[in-house]
């Protein structure tokens, strides 16, 4: 059982084939998707195939939006991970 944000991919792959990029590109488009993932970000990101090391990255992540208007949270988001994983 999925979250309320499972289904199918236009190119017909499941959501828990995304990854890292996907989830990015999510936030940035879904406010609804965003806020559901700051509020239960477990069940959200168990649509989602992580690294370990990612899952953390993504948690951090989420820990700092709780400091962000809910207005620029999503680049706020972006922003953290692409910082993670450009370093």
């Amino acid at each position: 059982m999925g979250s309320r944000f499972a289904g199918r991919r236009p190119e017909g792959g499941s959501v828990a084939e995304q990854g890292l990029k996907e989830l990015v590109g999510r936030v940035m488009i879904d406010p609804d998707f965003l806020q559901a993932l700051v509020r239960d970000p477990h069940t959200v990101l168990a649509d989602y195939q992580l690294s370990a090391e990612e899952r953390v990255s993504v948690l951090q992540a989420i820990a700092k939006l709780t400091l962000t208007p809910q207005s620029q949270q999503a680049r706020a988001f972006q922003t953290a991970l692409v910082k993670r994983w450009a370093t």
